[in-house]
């Protein structure tokens, strides 16, 4: 099989649309498939291109044995929704320049968002003669409508047109819940034109391991039951109801102690709350690469994940539960619907209700008083599902089932 996966991140940016291309192609390679990243030069989440990456229009590099192509972007650092459409609309089209240089392929996967870059994933497969897969990780516009990103209304008409396009023409649509699978079905596209291509995880790379005494020593966090919030500091995680229900449990529940892992456009702002509410049971570490987040897991009793209260993201599966649930770490999801109904199933973790600082309270005064015994079995039962559904190997086998179809004889 030939694959080509566009997407506008990849690593060494971190995240889950960049882990998720990195993995699948890894494992691609590694079983003997042809495969290609076509993305743009590196600028998230700060919207700057690194030194080595500068004046450039064009580069091709091996990224640990996955050959990549980088074409250009206009970084858009913090600005203005038209300056994110600029930035989006930059790499849109910089990168028929990568579908011109990559080899002949059977398949072109490319991710959504941005929804602007499936008109170079669907011309591209035109130019390749390849079939076309719309990899769909979140519904757009409509998400950005929620969320008030978006407002403009004759855009907003516009973008959904173009999606209605795109779907209708892509051979088939890789989605990464069940929630935006059903949304394709119900737009008319056939069930067995859609699949699940969901997050996952690389079960050898998080394992559970002891716990990382010296750095808890350095953290100033040892004898603490750790609460920890590792991945993006957005405004979409509602991470402030996580900090006043800290507030409200400073004092009453000295026990617990919240970690934040990760860098993100809402951390000056999340500092400033910190700050003005003398947390003291809360620490802010920073951002890592990936290769060092088992060791933070370590550190970690439970692993927040949270959302905010809004519709659209009761069909979500946040990337984050997988790698705590790979290494033994019971999730509290501060969220409702579909992840929430996994961890409630599978016994893996504590679901509080999203934005509700008294529920978020609730519930961690009930998980540091969770006996031995039950904890080990909520962090069994964690591990399990990591390796039987969400290992990326897993993913893979599925991916290749639906894909298959694509390959030239």
């Amino acid at each position: 099989m030939r694959v080509i996966y566009l997407c506008q991140h990849f690593p060494p940016e971190t995240g889950a649309p960049q882990i998720r291309v990195y993995e699948v192609s890894k494992e691609l390679i590694n079983r003997g498939h042809q495969v290609e990243v076509l993305t743009a030069f590196p600028h998230h989440p700060k919207g700057v291109i690194p030194e080595e990456y500068r004046g450039m229009f064009y580069m091709f590099e091996n990224w640990d044995g996955i050959p990549v192509h980088r074409s250009w972007i206009y970084p858009s650092p913090k600005g203005s929704f038209w300056k994110r459409l600029m930035s989006y609309f930059s790499f849109t089209f910089s990168a028929f320049y990568s579908i011109m240089k990559s080899k002949p392929t059977d398949v072109i996967i490319c991710n959504s968002p941005p929804l602007f870059l499936g008109i170079t994933g669907y011309l591209g497969a035109k130019m390749k003669r390849a079939k076309f897969v719309f990899n769909v990780a979140d519904i757009w516009p409509e998400s950005a409508v929620e969320l008030g990103i978006l407002k403009n209304k004759k855009f907003i008409q516009l973008a959904e047109m173009l999606e209605r396009f795109l779907y209708k023409k892509s051979w088939k649509i890789a989605t990464a819940t069940d929630g935006i699978r059903d949304y394709m079905i119900r737009k008319g596209k056939s069930e067995d034109d859609v699949f699940l291509l969901p997050n996952g995880v690389n079960t050898d790379t998080f394992v559970p391991m002891p716990k990382n005494e010296t750095l808890l020593k350095e953290l100033g966090i040892e004898n603490k039951k750790v609460f920890m919030y590792a991945g993006t500091l957005g405004y979409a995680q509602g991470l402030d109801s996580v900090l006043e229900a800290a507030s409200l449990l400073k004092d009453t529940c000295p026990e617990a102690h919240f970690l934040f892992v990760g860098d993100g456009q809402e951390r000056e702002k999340l500092l400033g709350m910190v700050e003005d509410m003398k947390l003291d049971n809360v620490t802010f570490y920073g951002s890592g690469p990936v290769s060092e987040m088992p060791n933070m897991f370590s550190l970690a009793d439970y692993s927040i994940v949270s959302l905010r209260n809004i519709e659209l993201f009761k069909g979500a599966r946040p990337s984050k539960i997988f790698p705590a649930l790979s290494t033994g770490t019971p999730v509290l999801y501060c969220g409702d619907g579909e992840s929430a109904a996994i961890l409630e199933e599978y016994k893996c973790g504590k679901i509080a209700p999203p934005e509700d600082k008294e529920g978020i309270a609730a519930a961690v005064r009930e998980l540091v008083r969770v006996p031995e015994a039950e904890y080990a079995t909520m962090s069994e039962n964690g591990r399990k599902l990591a390796l039987e559904q969400y290992s990326w190997k897993k993913i893979v086998d599925d991916l290749l089932y639906h894909i298959q179809g694509a390959a030239r004889q």
